[in-house]
């Protein structure tokens, strides 16, 4: 087995990009979902809500995040913690009361613009902090803006299996964008990923906290925003949980165990106990 593709997500719910590879730090992959789009309440917004957030594109430098949005330009919003920012207290699923740093007017006017509604842009700075609160967390297991776990972990072959099935149902297939990973691995059966208790790759050592719940948003086209039936009329033919029927899984959720670390395309990955 080894790691076909990394990706980092700087925006949660924005665009993604695909990277050679990624370091690892204490909250999960350096660099994913360290920018949270935000309601006048604090509370976080996604592509569930609001597809329109796949048009923005993303890109980060060593000190900087850009976004990017057809006939909207770009605009460039600093990386760095900035200890004069405006806190704001923010909201994610059960995390509440997360204090974020507010990035300005001038990013949430640009944003609110592209998105045709109210919204503020905040980052992780040095006041955050967000425990896992998975049963599979540990002390010391803390994690970003992400959903519920630091790394979500998909494989080809899973993609393959459903995309036959996806045929088989008259659709058309969907490509791994949809599910938004930050690990896809090659080498594997289909599904694997759920199973295993952790995987080694090189220096760092990810722990399963198990499969992940899929939601509209692996309906919305990536680049266009614009959201159809599948995967999830397919998926739900064949990956409920018999005892949560609202449940279709694909892929696994980790918790990163090594807290540093660098994982590469290429790395060879070992399935551990």
């Amino acid at each position: 087995m080894h790691v076909s593709g990394l990706f980092i997500y700087p925006v949660k719910s924005l665009r993604g990009v695909a990277v050679p590879a990624v370091e690892i730090d204490a909250l999960g992959f350096a660099g994913d979902r360290r920018f949270l789009v935000i309601d006048e309440a604090g509370k976080f917004m996604t592509q569930r809500q609001f597809p329109r957030m796949a048009l923005v594109g993303t890109a980060l430098t060593s000190t900087t995040l850009s976004l990017s949005a057809e006939g909207a330009g770009r605009i460039e919003i600093a990386t760095a913690s900035d200890p004069a920012a405006s806190l704001r207290p923010v909201a994610v699923w059960r995390s509440e009361g997360l204090l974020a740093e507010d990035c300005g007017d001038a990013a949430a006017a640009w944003l609110g613009t592209v998105l045709q509604l109210k919204c503020r842009l905040v980052r992780i700075g040095e006041k955050f902090r967000r425990p896992v609160l998975k049963k599979a967390g540990q002390p010391g297991d803390i994690f970003s803006f992400a959903d519920g776990a630091p790394i979500l972990v998909t494989s080809e072959a899973s993609l393959a299996d459903l995309n036959a099935r996806i045929a088989a149902n008259a659709g058309e297939p969907v490509p791994m964008d949809r599910f938004r990973p930050n690990l896809v691995i090659a080498g594997c059966p289909a599904f694997a990923e759920d199973e295993w208790p952790r995987i080694r790759l090189g220096d760092v050592v990810l722990r399963q906290a198990g499969k992940s719940d899929r939601c509209i948003m692996t309906t919305t086209d990536q680049l266009t925003g614009v959201r159809g039936k599948e995967p999830l009329r397919t998926l739900a033919t064949f990956r409920r949980d018999p005892a949560e029927p609202s449940s279709v899984y694909f892929g696994a959720n980790f918790i990163n165990e090594s807290k540093r670390g660098t994982v590469r395309v290429g790395a060879k990955i070992e399935a551990i106990e």
